[in-house]
């Protein structure tokens, strides 16, 4: 369609006052003559805004020409729409970041805990502290809306299940033996 059409980009002209739009002259067959004017001086949209002028292809043969005139500026609305979603983008990136930290903090401490070859089971309550405020700045993140629950979820769950590895590897906590099913 591009390529059919920008044989007639030369076929059309605004005049500089937007006043009317003609589309004559026309050395392709593919064009034919139109014009129209907007002498109405009551609502001369040509003069108040943009005029996009775009080429549309209804079947193979016919061709129409649409012209839409709308304002310059952005609407109210769609502005502050903007500015809020700015405001929410940096707030929650404020957010995001906290608990990437409150993790990055929690699962280090444990990486340090499980490379220690004299630790003491007591060694867990400084991680267990760290892990309550990371679960706090989640749960947090997901009340404001900055996270999706089941993310938080998540979250929690892998810093949970890091703390028991740890705790299973040095032997401070044995899993409950799997009760067999009864039939």
């Amino acid at each position: 369609m591009a390529a059919a059409m920008a044989h007639c980009v030369s076929c059309w002209g605004l005049p500089a006052k937007l006043k009317t739009l003609s589309l004559t002259n026309s050395p392709h067959a593919a064009c034919k003559p139109l014009s129209f004017s907007s002498n109405t001086s009551s609502l001369n949209l040509f003069s108040r805004g943009v005029v996009s002028v775009r080429p549309v292809q209804m079947s193979p043969n016919r061709r129409s020409i649409v012209c839409e005139a709308g304002t310059k500026k952005k609407a109210d609305s769609a502005a502050k729409r903007a500015r809020q979603a700015e405001k929410r983008r940096v707030y929650h990136k404020a957010h995001k970041s906290e608990v990437r930290t409150r993790m990055k903090k929690v699962l280090e401490a444990l990486e340090v805990l499980g490379k220690k070859s004299d630790a003491q089971p007591e060694e867990v309550l400084p991680v267990e502290k760290l892990i309550a405020e990371a679960y706090s700045v989640i749960d947090k993140a997901v009340k404001v809306g900055t996270l999706h629950r089941n993310t938080g979820a998540r979250r929690k769950s892998r810093l949970a299940r890091r703390k028991k590895a740890v705790e299973i590897q040095r032997g401070w906590y044995t899993p409950a033996p799997e009760a067999a099913p009864t039939a």
